[in-house]
């Protein structure tokens, strides 16, 4: 590691190393993972990629209409644009990387359909499309010359200065700090501020806290996405999820009595929108008195099943599921964030020189609720997109000297306490799930704006435990504060 470099890219899922590929060998790029690079949300995914590539059945309008649909109308119009019609070029540039997407016969890329779409559209490697992109992103990115990879690194704190930044890091017990003329923070998710998440144990939402520590603005946090199917693993605060294409290869949701019931909710039963299927559940569970539900696809053949979902098929088998002759247990639980760190169209913030992609942003291209599979082609469009505004200004503006390194920390303090993150999402899990409470917005916001103010102001030891907290409280109160002045969602 350097001490400067001409971009820093925080977080290394697809949207980080994405970028990190667009710089030609002249620009110098730093990417910070603050764990192993394979471990990231974006690994996770499962579904694939939605993206428009048989003109012949399909078109940018269907597409950018199913995700208006989606989102419900609260989309900006011009993101979506922007993703439907240059994310096709950006997936086929995987494809070219020797990502190993499922193909038909004739070679053909293989397209599933997911709840939603109105077409056949998504790519997938089997059902682990993030990990088979991943892998092969990482590998890219180790191929380049001018791109320093550092793992196990955690960015504590960003400081703005002349001409760009300095991050502060902790990596083995002890700090550092290293500038950059530009920075991109591709962090992901939120999941850890509730009681149950799909996303992996990282997803504490850093970036966004570092973000708005700096003055960037945050939008719609609280547009958070509940997925339907979550594999309901007794105490496991981590649940794998059963993929949206279960549902689209023809999974049936039952509930504690083993009847389907989703389209006495919505006319399109199963197949509807997350947050629907979502609402369904709960309110059927309300009805019910019971959490008991179960996806059902042991009517299709034993093989395609194995063949077509080996990894939930193998993952459902760790639980003592054979989800080719058992019904899996699913409940909902927190997915998806489609608010974050605003962005404009060349995913800058509004701070100069501050960029922002993937699941930590606010992009506008959701509104209101994600539509399957376009979040890895949003991660992809407008992490490209950042590099190529960055690339832009470097040779306009040539080269430029960083302003002065801020005076270093002391990592000495008191002991974080026990217990603070299991409040604070028991608060949230109590206050804004599925169905939100209201009624408990102003007081639960007091109580975590009062555990913020402790974690900035208490002299605490800069470790990752606390550096976790604080962006878990500080996103938590973000949501809360939105609620509580009735932001619209």
């Amino acid at each position: 590691m350097k001490e400067k470099y001409d971009v820093v890219i925080v977080g290394a899922g697809v949207a980080g190393l994405y970028a990190a590929l667009q710089f030609d060998e002249d620009v110098s790029v730093l990417i910070v993972s603050k764990r192993e690079f394979s471990l990231s949300n974006s690994s996770l995914a499962q579904g694939g990629v939605a993206a428009v590539l048989d003109k012949n059945n399909d078109n940018y309008k269907l597409h950018i209409a199913d995700t208006l649909i989606a989102g419900k109308f609260k989309n900006n119009l011009s993101a979506v644009e922007k993703l439907v019609g240059e994310g096709p070029s950006d997936v086929m540039r995987l494809n070219s990387l020797g990502v190993d997407f499922d193909t038909e016969q004739s070679g053909e890329l293989s397209k599933t359909l997911e709840a939603g779409h109105s077409r056949h559209r998504i790519v997938h490697h089997k059902d682990s499309t993030g990990k088979a992109i991943v892998d092969k992103l990482i590998e890219a990115v180790q191929r380049k010359n001018n791109v320093d990879m550092l793992d196990f690194a955690l960015v504590y704190e960003i400081n703005k200065v002349e001409n760009g930044f300095w991050l502060g890091l902790l990596k083995d017990g002890k700090l550092y700090q290293v500038g950059a003329r530009f920075t991109l923070i591709a962090t992901g998710g939120i999941g850890r501020i509730y009681r149950y998440t799909t996303n992996s144990a990282i997803a504490t939402g850093d970036g966004i806290a570092l973000a708005h520590m700096l003055g960037a603005e945050i939008r719609h946090l609280s547009r958070i996405q509940f997925h339907p199917t979550a594999f309901a693993a007794e105490n496991e605060r981590e649940r794998f999820l059963i993929s949206e294409a279960v549902r689209g290869e023809g999974a049936v949701y039952l509930n504690c009595k083993g009847e389907r019931f989703a389209f006495k909710y919505d006319e399109r039963g199963e197949l509807a929108p997350r947050d629907v299927v979502s609402d369904a559940v709960i309110r059927e569970s309300i009805a019910t008195n019971s959490t008991d539900f179960y996806l059902d696809i042991t009517h299709k053949d034993a093989d395609f099943i194995k063949n077509r979902f080996p990894m939930i098929y193998s993952r459902c088998l760790e639980e003592g599921i054979d989800m080719t002759k058992d019904k899996i247990p699913v409940f909902p639980c927190q997915h998806y964030l489609m608010g974050g760190i605003n962005v404009d169209i060349n995913a800058q913030t509004n701070i100069e020189g501050l960029y922002a992609a993937g699941e930590c942003t606010h992009t506008g291209v959701h509104g209101a609720n994600r539509l399957a599979s376009n979040s890895l082609l949003e991660a992809l469009v407008y992490s490209r997109t950042a590099a190529e505004h960055m690339i832009f200004k470097l040779k306009r503006d040539g080269d430029k000297p960083l302003g002065n390194k801020p005076a270093e920390d002391k990592i000495k303090g008191k002991k974080l306490p026990t217990g603070i993150r299991t409040e604070i999402r028991e608060i949230m899990q109590d206050t804004y799930f599925v169905l939100p409470k209201p009624e408990k917005y102003q007081e639960s916001f007091r109580r975590v704006d009062s555990i913020v103010n402790n974690l900035i102001t208490g002299n605490y030891e800069i470790s990752a435990d606390y550096v976790e907290a604080r962006s878990i409280a500080i996103v938590a109160g973000i949501i809360l504060d939105e609620l509580r002045e009735g932001i619209n969602l």
